[in-house]
């Protein structure tokens, strides 16, 4: 017996299993009280603020499908999906995969816990697949309790659609869902970018903020007049491009590349973190980050792999400047038109009318005719022609368009008032107001996304 247990003391003790690891990762990330808090906000909040924004008289109209919260409670998740691609999830990612080794350079526990796992490769899947799942527990939230929110405060109804054309509860259902699904490719993209600042720079508080200084940078690069297949290259693109699916036929070109961009920066940082994290020495105690390391093995690696996205998808795509031309912002127009030319009519009670029998032209300008009529811009005008059966006269509406870079638009009726002016309606939900006065619509970018 003596011998026995003289023999298990000799021998090598195993390393521990990636499973046990994972769970004891977990366990320390969901311990901590600002995870806790995390949660409880992401499957809390939204519903509140989803649901006290619809009982309101005053709707966000300047936010995506936030016109129509009065509407359909499938309009609330696409509104919370707004906020949290643009604040929400890269701070939610900072918090998360940003301090998740950060963590064990603060409190000086690296050796302890290689004592114990007895494998740094171990210890980094264990850490980046419990960290992921905090992460999908919290988009999870955000997604599920601005569902609720909505379909309780105000039901399951119809959606309008960035066309005008109205979904039915289940499709509404299954795109806020596609969207949602779509959004976590650039979270992930995030993510890794937050493990590779975690690891190359440890306890520096800059690794703990790179997500979100990185979705702050890439947002700003949305803004600025740069062409398409540069802002297709970057990997928050797909924040913004999940409003395609909501066209009929869906304009799902743009999506489909930012979330392949997003995947292979995900899988990029995270591989680089995964190095640098195995070429590490645990023995230094003073080990503060290493600003060159990061420089030279994150952020170079990262240019490269945006601008080899950026070569990659011109030539496929065969997209010029900006995507958004004269042509494609007229046809988008009379498409909205037409779609919601009809449901004013049901609503109105006068005879019905179809898109066909309509045949809806736009004709659009941007500012002058000295101007060119491409590009985005707050002064495009159109004005949008149709025809009623039986009726020989040419009906004409005017609008102002703002178009930003990433195809949506807001038109503003301008007259005349009887057809796009500012009335309320009666519908069977309550007074709304005049669908063909504002509204929200999408300019086809890539001459490839039909289909």
């Amino acid at each position: 017996m003596t011998a026995t247990l003289a023999a298990e003391r000799l021998a090598p003790a195993r390393p521990v299993s990636v499973p046990r690891a994972y769970r004891f990762e977990l366990v320390k990330l969901v311990s901590q009280w600002r995870i806790r808090l995390l949660v409880l906000a992401c499957w809390i909040v939204p519903a509140l603020f989803v649901a006290g924004v619809s009982v309101q008289s005053t709707l966000p109209s300047d936010t995506l499908f936030g016109r129509w919260m009065h509407a359909t409670g499938w309009a609330g998740p696409l509104v919370v999906l707004g906020f949290a691609g643009t604040w929400a999830l890269p701070l939610l990612t900072s918090v998360v995969a940003g301090d998740v080794f950060a963590a064990e350079d603060r409190l000086g526990t690296w050796r302890h816990l290689l004592v114990v796992v007895r494998s740094a490769r171990r210890i980094f899947v264990a850490k980046t697949l419990a960290s992921l799942t905090v992460i999908l527990l919290l988009m999870a939230g955000l997604a599920v309790s601005g569902a609720v929110g909505g379909l309780l405060a105000v039901g399951n109804q119809p959606l309008v659609g960035l066309d005008g054309h109205l979904l039915a509860p289940s499709d509404a259902a299954v795109k806020v869902l596609l969207a949602w699904v779509a959004v976590l490719a650039p979270t992930l993209a995030l993510a890794g970018i937050g493990l590779l600042g975690s690891v190359t720079l440890g306890r520096s508080p800059m690794g703990l903020l790179l997500p979100a200084v990185v979705a702050l940078v890439m947002q700003l690069a949305q803004m600025l007049p740069l062409p398409l297949v540069v802002r297709l290259a970057l990997p928050g693109y797909a924040f913004i491009a999940w409003n395609g699916l909501f066209t009929d036929p869906g304009q799902v070109g743009p999506l489909l590349i930012g979330v392949a961009v997003s995947l292979a920066w995900a899988l990029t940082a995270t591989v680089l973190a995964y190095v640098l994290f195995l070429r590490r020495d645990f023995t230094d105690l003073g080990y503060d980050g290493s600003g060159r390391r990061a420089v030279t093995a994150g952020l170079l690696p990262l240019a490269g792999l945006l601008a080899v996205s950026a070569a990659v998808i011109a030539p496929a795509t065969g997209v010029s400047g900006s995507g958004i031309e004269q042509d494609k912002v007229q046809r988008s127009l009379a498409t909205a038109f037409a779609h919601l030319y009809r449901m004013q009519t049901e609503q109105l009670h006068r005879p019905a009318v179809t898109e066909a029998q309509l045949r809806a032209t736009a004709a659009c300008d941007k500012g002058s005719d000295r101007v060119a009529a491409r590009g985005p811009g707050n002064d495009w005008r159109c004005v949008v022609s149709w025809h009623l059966p039986g009726v020989e006269a040419t009906g004409t509406a005017v609008y102002q368009l703002d178009v930003t870079s990433d195809g949506r638009f807001v038109a503003d009726g301008d007259g005349p008032k009887e057809v796009n002016g500012y009335f309320l309606v009666r519908t069977p939900e309550g007074d709304a107001p005049n669908p063909l006065w504002q509204f929200d619509g999408n300019v086809e970018l890539l001459p490839t996304s039909k289909g």
